[in-house]
């Protein structure tokens, strides 16, 4: 952990506002310095305040913290008696203690109260997914997104709900919805190739090499995708038995030049190895 011993508590909660604007976590560092610096000064910093406890109250979670948790969950519960979000820091501090039938009870409390609570019933579906309830998180999801069509998250986590339990062509249509969200994100067309590809079949190779196709374009480097379309192109070979298919020498010309542009890749990986080898050699004898 570093060491913020000089910082003083308005420096204090700069620190801790940049950290919550770029989503870094720190949980033991937040932890820290609300108890060594900010705990005596948390009323200077006007409605400020509240944020900067429920960053306080996630970090001590994160932290095994629970006593110190809900001790500052008391103290807004009495300020705020009504608040769904409190009450939503109660339901995180049962998660974070395993006690996850009393948490879903108490987002089923929020939810019943405000059915357009997305992260209420975003967090059931993880404490549904946290107890192996896989297929009962997955009908949560796909509730959810019936209700907030454009969650680009949770599209990604119920693709990959339906992978976990092989559900292939549900996943697929979930990749297919990510990249009308995002069109020029390569990973989502690759991880749509992936998927046609685990399903096998001429059909879902022709789509798979497509997306592989597609993801190269947006990104040449993507490695992954050209050991994909490598794959998929050898299968449609093995597919396509005529030797004079038009289809067959496009799946052969595809082969080819994905096997040429890995094995290049190769090369340059070893060439920038070798340099680095080499520097770190001269550092040495120097």
């Amino acid at each position: 952990m570093d060491t913020y011993d000089d910082l003083s508590p308005n420096e204090v909660n700069d620190l801790l506002r940049k950290w919550r604007e770029n989503n870094e976590r720190k949980s033991s560092d937040v932890v820290s310095l609300w108890m060594n610096v900010l705990q005596a000064h948390s009323n200077k910093f006007g409605n400020e305040k509240y944020v900067l406890l429920e960053q306080i109250i996630y970090a001590m979670l994160d932290c095994h913290l629970y006593g110190l948790a809900k001790g500052l969950i008391y103290v807004l519960s009495l300020e705020f008696p009504r608040s769904l979000r409190v009450m939503r820091y109660k339901a995180a501090a049962l998660e974070a203690e395993e006690k996850y039938d009393e948490a879903l009870n108490v987002l089923d409390v929020i939810i019943n109260a405000d059915e357009t609570n997305a992260p209420a019933r975003k967090r059931r579906v993880a404490v549904l997914k946290a107890q192996g309830l896989i297929h009962e998180a997955i009908k949560e999801l796909a509730d959810y997104l019936k209700k907030f069509m454009s969650d680009v998250e949770a599209w990604q986590e119920l693709c990959e709900l339906y992978l976990q339990v092989q559900e292939y062509s549900r996943a697929a249509f979930c990749a297919e919805e990510l990249i009308l969200h995002q069109p020029h994100n390569h990973l989502m067309h690759q991880r749509l190739a992936d998927i046609r590809y685990t399903m096998g079949g001429i059909e879902n190779m022709e789509l798979a090499k497509t997306y592989y196709c597609q993801t190269l374009k947006l990104n040449p480097d993507n490695l992954r995708a050209l050991l994909g379309l490598f794959l998929v192109a050898n299968n449609l070979l093995g597919q396509y038995k005529s030797s004079g298919s038009s289809k067959r020498k496009e799946a052969w010309k595809l082969s080819q030049w994905a096997q040429s542009r890995v094995t290049a890749k190769q090369r340059e990986a070893k060439a920038k190895l070798g340099l680095t080898d080499m520097m770190l050699s001269l550092s040495l004898a120097e």
